[in-house]
Formats: C-alpha cells, sequence, structure tokens
C-alpha cells in the first residue's frame, strides 16, 4: 500500500486553495499512491469566526457540499486514489463542524468525521484561541477500510488525547490519519514528538499531514513537517519546510511483525 501526504499553505481564497490542491493531488498521484491525504482546512485557513462560517459546505441531503465536496469527490475519481479529505467547515443546520471526508477511488464518499477536541487555549501574556467559539465538538470515533485495511480518522489538536487513539487501535485500525494545522510555536516541539508517541503505543503507522507556513495576513504561522511514522517510530517520510508532498509505501508485515513481538494491544487491564 501507498501513501501520499500533501503539504499546504492554505489561505481564506477557497478557489485559489482548491486549484492549490488539485495541482498537487495530480502530482502526488502521478506516483500511484492508493491513499492521499490532505492537511486540516484545506480549502480555506481563515482568521475569523465569520470567514470560516462564510466557507462552510452542508453535507447534508441527496446532494451534498459545495465546491470543496465535489473537488475532493472529483479529485479521487479522476485519479483512482481513495482520497483522505483532510478538513474542511461543514454547516449542519445553526451548528458547524471540524469535518474529514474521505472518498473511494470511484468518487463515492466512504466515511466522514468531526473533529472531537477542540483547541481552546490562553496563553498568559501570549496567544488566545478558541475554536469552541466557531466550532462545535464531534463524538463519534470513526475508521474506514482501504485496500483491505483499516484506517482511523483524527484532526489536529486530537493528537494530545491518547484515549482517542485506543479506540481507534481497539476497532482494528492500522493506520492513523491526522490532518492538522499545528501552529509554528508548539509544533516545533511537540508535533513530531506526539506522532511518533501515538504511533508507538498504537503500532500503527501515523500519517500527520499538517498546513505549512503564515496566514491571516502574515500573523499566524503552521509548522508543517508533514511526516508518516511506522509503528517502531521511525519517521520513514517526510515534507521540508515547503509546500509539497511525500510518498511512502506502508508495510502491514511490519505491522504485524511489531505487534507480534510486543503484544501490548493484548495487555491492557484498564
Amino acid at each position: 500500500m501507498k501513501v501520499a501526504l500533501i503539504q499546504m499553505n492554505s489561505q481564506a481564497d477557497k478557489a485559489a486553495n482548491i486549484a492549490q490542491a488539485e495541482a498537487l493531488v495530480a502530482e502526488a498521484a502521478a506516483e500511484g499512491p492508493d491513499l492521499v491525504v490532505l492537511p486540516e482546512y484545506w480549502s480555506a485557513l481563515c482568521d475569523r469566526r465569520e470567514e470560516f462560517h462564510a466557507s462552510a459546505e452542508d453535507l447534508s441531503g441527496d446532494r451534498p457540499g459545495g465546491d470543496a465536496y465535489g473537488a475532493m469527490r472529483e479529485m479521487a475519481r479522476r485519479h483512482r486514489i481513495t482520497l483522505h479529505g483532510g478538513s474542511i467547515v461543514e454547516r449542519a443546520g445553526n451548528a458547524h463542524y471540524n469535518t474529514t471526508v474521505v472518498f473511494g477511488p470511484d468518487g463515492a464518499e466512504i466515511a466522514r468525521y468531526r473533529k472531537i477536541h477542540l483547541f481552546d487555549v490562553d496563553v498568559p501574556g501570549g496567544v488566545r484561541f478558541r475554536e469552541s467559539e466557531t466550532i462545535a465538538p464531534g463524538g463519534e470515533v470513526v475508521t474506514y477500510d482501504c485496500k483491505g485495511h483499516r484506517v482511523g480518522c483524527a484532526i489536529c489538536y486530537d493528537i494530545r488525547f491518547p484515549e482517542l487513539f485506543r479506540a481507534l487501535r481497539d476497532r482494528g485500525a492500522e493506520l492513523i490519519v491526522l490532518p492538522a494545522a499545528f501552529t509554528l510555536m508548539t509544533g516545533k516541539d511537540h508535533w513530531e514528538v506526539l506522532a511518533r508517541a501515538r504511533a508507538i503505543e498504537t503500532q500503527t503507522h501515523f500519517l500527520a499531514v499538517g498546513q505549512y507556513g503564515t496566514h491571516a495576513g502574515g500573523r499566524k504561522a503552521c509548522w508543517g513537517h508533514s511526516m508518516v511514522v511506522d509503528p517502531w517510530g521511525h519517521v520513514i517520510a517526510q515534507v521540508g519546510d515547503h509546500v509539497g508532498w511525500t510518498v511512502a509505501r506502508i508495510d502491514h508485515d511490519y505491522t504485524r511483525k511489531v505487534r507480534t513481538a510486543l503484544p501490548v494491544h493484548d495487555h491492557h487491564v484498564m
């Protein structure tokens, strides 16, 4: 199984972001991946609540979504890939969610995950961020199948809550995908450490896919460093400090060897 991670520098311009994603996915698809992953808020990485809500798409009904949903569906179908659509803002009635949508190679939606843990922080003398003022939390643990293997869903701040990843492992996840827009401040110290920890404790291949660079007129910045971590905690592929993509082969035999040699999943007592 081959995976591709797309690292973007999304802004508030939805049409420009969609064009950027289409170009990067087309480049990566030429390498023949089975699964391609976009970052969090790939279609619109905004600064204000009103901008996020203006980018939202209604995913209900017989004809769900708008421009971003349609673009993801078409990219999956055109390139015959499973597309893990990072996340977009979903409008559901009066609520808005940070939502991953996954499409199969035929363009049909196969999974949908709403981010559970919301990033609310107040750093004394520093940044204040309240995702809960813009986004409602989800509550469902979500997996799907790709090429006969189970894939688990998480988004960004979820990475700090190991109980979610244990739940994904309990549901049979062999890969876990985490699209993100990790901040520069926390990313430089925590991004790789947390991604490797989640891979080691779940004994899965962990795909951490980030936004990179500045947005909001240069006032905010994302860390990037999208990476694939193997079940032993080794980084086997990574995008550098730029917009771009990387590919990696997932060795499922290696996953089985790790789980056999160190069967921690069988030793849980709580």
